[in-house]
Formats: structure tokens, sequence, C-alpha cells
């Protein structure tokens, strides 16, 4: 692409996160940074090519390349898509003064010779979130063994005004890796997508969490978007109403691509890999109880969901295990701030990083080595558990050689991980106060009232009867 002839009108709004805001062009994709400049670009590209690839796997991880775009094409772009940008995004500044942008495939299309028929592809973008409750003998409040991050956060965040619906979606549902309990966790996003699910179809987004957060996803435009790629579920369809099977069916799609890639052992099954230390099951979750045991599910060792969650696994020692390593971290520096670039607390994101990661001792020395090792393997954590998971499907010939493993209709797919920039160190202290705020305001709020004083157990009680 000439820089010089770019133009403003041929890129369109694709969505936003807390930094970043994305333009989507029919040939390619630009993720135009918003605060920080070209070595910030820069550590997000080094950061996913040689700490998450490694970690995640090459296949599932695209890095992409920082460009160097016209300051006046920027400063057109922000205008054309300010009218298309959410509400609640708005008080956010998209920065026109560096001029640097990171260029990424478009994950929502399939290669073009994958595309035999005239349906566009489908893509599920998914905010999975963290799959395991915290093991760690650091842990004070005892809830966080029993209910995981994300059910607890929905209280605070419904407090606050963030949302207007508690989410029942559960992520120790989804990776689980029993087909049940991720077919109600994937059906509970459905139902209140939040900013944990987006749907695309031929690149344009069909179905998403309302900029106004009273109002619910309208299922039923989905249901019709779906339809002409679930075409034998016009009738009835297991007892259930046409729409009900057409969702039912695509929730299939995605639990098959999430569940896929694992290898095999010698009885041709995948191989299944139990990760958690902790109690497989958060107590907040819809799933029924009595069903959580049928069956001894994990997740295929090779599949996207088992590569994610092992990542996330990094964080042994939770947050209140961390804070006093970082502090013990800060010490040292007001002690030696030269040695900040040894300890490497802001990057480079390199082999040197990534083997501070990997080799951190398993046991607390007192040294500031094992403190940095730690702290940079929470924040490693920390951006696989707030990572989203691309799954791009369209319909297929049975030639097709990666295909979904379904009866029919058969699809050919790809997934990919984004959503992969470096947590900020500066951020553990935050992250250690809104941990706290969590906890204590979903202790508050799930406590039983106490007992009307009107109506004490036991308490008699006389009619009295006047005549009229």
């Amino acid at each position: 692409m000439e820089l010089d002839k770019m133009d403003e009108n041929d890129w369109k709004y694709h969505g936003e996160g807390n930094k970043s805001l994305v333009v989507s062009h029919l040939q390619v994709c630009i993720h135009i940074n918003s605060k920080q400049a070209f070595r910030h670009i820069l550590n997000i590209v080094d950061y996913s090519k040689y700490v998450m690839k490694p970690l995640l796997g090459e296949k599932y991880v695209h890095s992409g390349e920082v460009v160097k775009l016209p300051l006046d094409f920027v400063r057109q772009l922000s205008l054309k898509v300010q009218q298309e940008r959410p509400e609640l995004r708005c008080d956010k500044v998209m920065d026109t003064f560096s001029g640097c942008g990171l260029c990424l495939p478009n994950l929502t299309q399939l290669p073009l010779h994958h595309l035999r028929d005239h349906r566009p592809p489908i893509c599920v973008e998914i905010k999975p979130k963290c799959g395991f409750l915290p093991f760690s003998r650091h842990i004070t409040k005892e809830c966080k063994r029993k209910v995981c991050r994300f059910c607890m956060h929905q209280h605070y965040k419904l407090a606050n005004g963030k949302w207007k619906r508690l989410s029942r979606y559960c992520p120790l549902d989804l990776f689980s890796g029993s087909k049940q309990r991720m077919y109600v966790a994937l059906k509970n996003l459905l139902e209140e997508p939040q900013n944990n699910l987006k749907i695309f179809k031929g690149g344009e987004l069909i179905f998403s969490c309302k900029d106004d957060a009273k109002q619910q996803p309208e299922l039923n435009d989905l249901i019709q978007h779906l339809r002409p790629y679930f075409s034998h579920s016009n009738g009835l369809y297991n007892g259930h109403q046409p729409g009900k099977a057409i969702l039912n069916e695509f929730i299939q799609v995605i639990c098959s691509a999430l569940l896929s890639g694992g290898d095999s052992n010698r009885s041709g099954e995948p191989r299944k890999v139990h990760l958690s230390e902790s109690r497989p099951h958060c107590e907040a979750s819809p799933f029924p109880r009595d069903l959580l045991r049928n069956g001894n599910h994990g997740l295929p060792k090779d599949s996207v969901l088992a590569k994610i969650l092992q990542v996330q696994m990094l964080d042994n020692l939770d947050i209140e295990g961390i804070y006093p390593l970082y502090k013990r971290v800060e010490q040292y520096l007001e002690e030696f701030p030269k040695e900040r670039n040894r300890l490497q607390i802001d990057g480079p994101y390199n082999e040197s990083f990534m083997d501070k990661v990997k080799n951190c001792p398993t046991e607390d020395d007192g040294s500031v080595e094992y403190a940095v090792g730690k702290v940079h393997q929470y924040r490693v954590a920390m951006t696989a558990k707030d990572c989203s998971v691309m799954i791009t499907f369209a319909p297929c010939e049975e030639d097709e050689e990666q295909q979904l493993k379904l009866e029919k209709p058969r699809f050919t797919y790809s997934i990919s991980i984004l959503d992969l920039d470096p947590k900020p160190y500066e951020g553990i202290p935050h992250q250690y106060k809104l941990d706290t705020k969590i906890v204590n305001y979903y202790l508050r709020s799930t406590q039983a009232p106490p007992p009307s004083s009107l109506y004490k157990e036991r308490q008699e009680c006389t009619l009295l009867f006047h005549a009229v």
C-alpha cells in the first residue's frame, strides 16, 4: 500500500480496546495505537513474538508489524470513525501525532482459496477470562477458592453501573473440556455477551453487547444471519423450535473448534490434560451440581483453551502473593535504580526476558531475581487472562484439509489468539486494590440479610376479629 495515496474513506471502524483502536481495509487491517508511540508498539510486537508465541503456539499467534502512517491520513481517519465509536469509548482521544500503527491480518476473514461457497465467513470473538480458581497459600479470603474472579467481578461491575444485568457465563465451564458445561457457558454468553462475545459475518459486526447496556442483544436477528449456514434445521429438530436448533448447532460448531487441535494417543482419542490444582468448578456457575461428576473431562492437550489455561496458570501465587514481591522489587530499585534495565522491568521483550519467565526458581530464596521472575510470570499470566480467541469458519467441501469434525454441515476454520499486549509492571498495585474491592463487595452482596424484627422466628400471633 502506497502511503501517499492512503484515503480514510477506504477504511472502516472495526472496534477498540482500552489503549487501541482497530480499523479495517479490504486487504489489510491496521491497529492504530492511541497513546503510546513507536517504541511501545514495537514492544507489543516483540512481546507477542518472543514471549506469547512460544508459550501459546505459533499457529495461534500473529505478531504483526509496526508501520508508519501519514499524519494527515490519521487525523482524517480519526474524524471519520468518531461517529461509529461506542459512547463509552468516546472519552478516550485517539493519538493523531505519533503516526504509528500495528499492521495485522484481518482475522474475521479466511484466505480466499478456502472460500468455494457464496456464504461469507462467520467469525466468533470470545474473551474467555481466567479459567481456574486460585490455589495459592497466600489467599486470605476462602471465597476466592470457591468462586471464580469473573463471577465475583460481575457483582462489583453491576454496582458500579458498568452493566445492568449479571452475566451467567462462567469461564470455568468453558475451560472444563466437558461439552455439556461448554454448551451452557456459550449459551450464557449469547444471552448476555457484555464485552466477552462478538460475532462477525463477512467482516461486519452482526452481534455484540448493545451500546445501551439496558438493551439485550437481539438473538432473533442473529438466528436469521445464521440460518443459511444451517439450512437443514428449517424444520423441527429434536423437539426444539427452528431458531433454537440453529443456535444449538452454532454452539456445537464453536465447541468443536475450541476442542480441536489435540494430538492423538494410540487409541485415536485426543490426549486430555488436567492442568488446574484447584477445584474444577465455580460455586457461582449456573451449571447443575448433580451433573458435575459425569465423566472425567479435560481439554485436548494442543487445543487453544489448553494453551491459554497453561499460560494463565503461571500465576501460581495470586495477586496476594505477588504484591509483596512487587514491593521487594520496588525497594531494590529505590536503592539501585540503574538495575531496572538489567531486570527488564519495561522490556525489551526478547529471549532474555523469556528466560526470566521460564527459569524462575520454584522456591523463594529472598532474592530480587526470584521476585522479578514471579512478577514477570504474573504479568504474562495476566495477558493470557485478558486475551481473545477468534474462531472463523465457512462452509466447505469434503476434501478440505482443516475442517471441524461434524456430520453436517461441514466447515473449514481457523483459530487465532489476539489482544496479547504486555501488562504494565506499574499496574500491580492497582490489581491488588481491585482484587480486595471485588472480593469484599462480593462477600457483602451475597450475605443473607438479617431476619426482620417484625417477623421473628416462632413469634406467636393473635388475630382479633371485630363485628361489623
